[in-house]
C-alpha cells in the first residue's frame, strides 16, 4: 500500500471514531445571563444514555442564594412541562460556585434550564445540551467473575434444592430415602437443570436484544464526502447516517422522544446553512472559514477562494432543526493554480507559521495589516477540562483601539480551537460552544414564546456576551471553553474592523 493512500486511510478512520458536534469536544461551556446574574456553566454530558451529567456553575455576580437546574428537551411539549429542579450545593470554599448532577434520559437536543435566586431577584438561564449515547459500557471484569460465581451458586442451589424436594423432603429426620428415591430426585435435578438452562438462554436472548437496541442509539454522526474539479469548484456531500429515524421494520421506541436527525433539517447559524473550517495539513499553518451555499438536500458547493495548495481537513458546522449541533469532517487536497477568487462576504483566511515550528508561549500575534491581536493569558497553566474565559484584544499599528470594531456574524469575534493531531475541534462563540440556532430554541422554550422560524428574534440581544449593539463596540471578546485533553492546541480568532476580518492565531500545551 503507498504511503500516502495509507495515511488518507488513517485519517479516514480516525474521522469515523471523532466526527460529532464540536469534534472530540463534548463538555459544554456557557457564558451567559441568568436575569441580573452572570453566570459560567459547565455541563458534562455522560457517555451513556441514560446517564447523569455533571454540572458546574459559578456566578460571576455576588449576591447567588440558590441554584436549581433541570433537564428537560429543547423543543416539544416535554420542554413546556419541565419536572420539579433540583437544588445545586454551594461548595464550601467559595460559596459562589455550585455542583449537581442530572439525569439525562433520552438522545436528542436538550437543555438544563436554571433558576437563580437571590439579592437581586430570580432569573432564568436556558443552557443547549446535545444529548447522545457515545460508547457503550463494559461490565469491569472483577464484577464479571464475582457475578458469575454468585450465578453458579444459585444455579447449583437451586438445582440441589429440586433434588431434596423430592428425595428427602417428606422423610422423617434420620430416615434414609430409597433407591426410588434418589432416582426421581436425579430426575428432578435433571429437570431442574434443563429449566434452568432454558431460562439462562432465553435471559441472553433477552440481554443481546436489548443491547442491540441501545447500539442503535449510539451517535452515529452525519458522513460527509468531498471532490474539488479542475475549476476550484469544491462539493460537499452529506450522508444522513439514520441515527435516531424510525427503523425498516416499525416505529422506532426513540420515536417516543420527538427527535428528528437528518440532512434535509438544517437550520441558519448566523445567518449560513454551514460554515466550514478549512485547516492545512500538518503544521495547521493555513486556515479558511468558508460559508458555501445549499444547492439541495444535503449538498453544498463552494467556489474556493484563492489558497495555499496542500492537504486540508475540513471541518463543517450545522445545525439541526431541533437545535442538535454536528461537524462532519472530510479532506481535500488543494492543487497549485487552481482557478479562484477573492474573500468575500463573511469569509476569512489566516496564514502563519507551523505549529511545529511556533512558540507555545507567545500572546500577540502580527497582523498582515500592521494591527495586531493580543492573547490576554492567564499565568496560571492551562489545564485539560478546566473551564475557563479566553480574552482578546485587536490592536491598531498605533496600539490603540480601533475607532471602527465592528460585529463579526452578528458577534465581536468567533474563535476555533484546535488539537494538533486532529482529535480536537470546536467553533466558539463568546457566548460558549452553543450554536445560536440552539440558544434561540432553549430562550423562546423558556420564556414561553413562539419562534418557529428559527431567527434571532426571540433572544435577549443586550444580555448576551458578544452581541452589544451600541454604536461603539469593544476591542475585547472572550470565549468560554475548557480542553477536553492534554496536548498542543492551535487556536484562531476571528475579530472585525470596518471592512476587514482579522484572523489571530495562538498556541497553546495544555496538561
Amino acid at each position: 500500500m503507498k504511503p500516502r493512500i495509507f495515511k488518507r486511510l488513517f485519517w479516514a478512520a480516525l474521522f469515523a471514531a471523532v466526527a460529532q458536534a464540536h469534534v472530540g469536544s463534548p463538555d459544554v461551556y456557557l457564558d451567559g445571563k441568568a436575569g441580573p446574574y452572570q453566570l459560567f456553566v459547565t455541563v458534562r454530558p455522560p457517555q451513556v444514555i441514560p446517564g447523569v451529567a455533571a454540572l458546574e456553575i459559578r456566578s460571576e455576580t455576588p449576591g447567588v442564594r440558590e441554584l436549581r437546574a433541570v433537564p428537560v428537551p429543547i423543543a416539544g411539549p416535554g420542554a413546556r412541562f419541565a419536572p420539579l429542579p433540583d437544588q445545586l450545593k454551594p461548595s464550601k470554599e467559595d460559596a459562589q460556585f455550585f455542583t449537581g448532577s442530572l439525569w439525562m434520559m433520552a438522545p436528542g437536543s436538550w437543555q438544563v434550564r436554571i433558576t437563580a435566586l437571590g439579592d437581586k431577584g430570580e432569573g432564568i438561564l436556558s443552557v443547549p445540551v446535545p444529548s447522545v449515547a457515545t460508547t457503550t459500557k463494559k461490565m469491569q471484569r472483577g464484577i464479571g467473575l464475582m457475578l458469575s460465581v454468585l450465578g453458579l451458586f444459585l444455579v447449583g442451589g437451586v438445582v440441589a434444592i429440586a433434588g431434596a424436594s423430592v428425595r428427602e423432603a417428606k422423610l422423617d429426620p434420620g430416615i434414609e430415602p430409597t433407591s426410588v428415591a434418589r432416582r426421581k430426585g436425579y430426575i428432578a435435578m435433571a429437570a431442574a437443570s434443563v429449566a434452568l438452562l432454558g431460562i439462562l438462554w432465553a435471559g441472553n436472548v433477552w440481554w443481546n436484544s436489548e443491547a442491540n437496541n441501545y447500539r442503535e442509539t449510539v451517535y452515529r454522526p452525519v458522513g460527509m464526502s468531498a471532490s474539488l474539479d479542475t475549476h476550484g469548484l469544491l462539493t460537499l456531500n452529506l450522508s444522513d447516517s439514520g441515527w435516531l429515524q424510525p427503523s425498516a421494520n416499525g416505529p422506532s421506541r426513540l420515536k417516543l422522544f420527538s427527535v428528528r436527525h437528518s440532512i434535509d433539517d438544517l437550520v441558519p447559524d448566523h445567518d449560513h446553512l454551514m460554515h466550514l473550517y478549512a485547516i492545512r495539513q500538518p503544521g495547521l499553518d493555513a486556515v479558511y472559514h468558508l460559508h458555501p451555499d445549499q444547492i439541495g438536500p444535503g449538498i453544498f458547493r463552494l467556489q474556493l477562494p484563492a489558497m495555499q495548495r496542500g492537504t486540508y481537513r475540513l471541518y463543517a458546522d450545522i445545525v439541526h432543526a431541533n437545535g442538535f449541533p454536528e461537524t462532519p469532517v472530510a479532506t481535500v487536497t488543494v492543487p497549485a493554480g487552481l482557478p479562484s477568487r477573492p474573500l468575500a462576504g463573511d469569509d476569512a483566511s489566516a496564514i502563519t507559521r507551523d505549529w511545529r515550528q511556533s512558540s507555545d508561549t507567545a500572546a500577540s500575534f502580527e497582523l498582515p495589516d500592521g494591527y495586531r491581536m493580543q492573547w490576554l493569558r492567564p499565568n496560571a497553566t492551562l489545564h485539560a477540562r478546566q473551564g475557563t474565559l479566553f480574552r482578546f484584544q485587536l490592536l491598531d499599528p498605533r496600539d490603540q483601539t480601533p475607532h471602527d470594531m465592528a460585529l463579526y456574524m452578528g458577534m465581536l469575534g468567533h474563535a476555533a480551537f484546535v488539537k494538533t493531531d486532529g482529535t480536537v475541534f470546536a467553533h466558539i462563540h463568546p457566548m460558549g460552544t452553543a450554536s445560536m440556532a440552539a440558544l434561540t430554541l432553549a430562550a423562546d422554550q423558556s420564556s414561553g414564546k413562539s419562534n418557529p422560524n428559527n431567527d434571532m428574534a426571540g433572544m435577549d440581544m443586550p444580555n448576551m456576551p458578544g452581541m452589544n449593539m451600541h454604536a461603539v463596540l469593544p476591542n475585547e471578546v472572550s470565549f468560554p471553553y475548557g480542553f477536553p485533553t492534554p496536548g498542543r492546541y492551535r487556536i484562531f480568532v476571528q475579530m472585525k474592523h470596518g471592512n476587514t476580518i482579522e484572523t489571530g492565531v495562538f498556541d497553546a500545551s495544555v496538561q
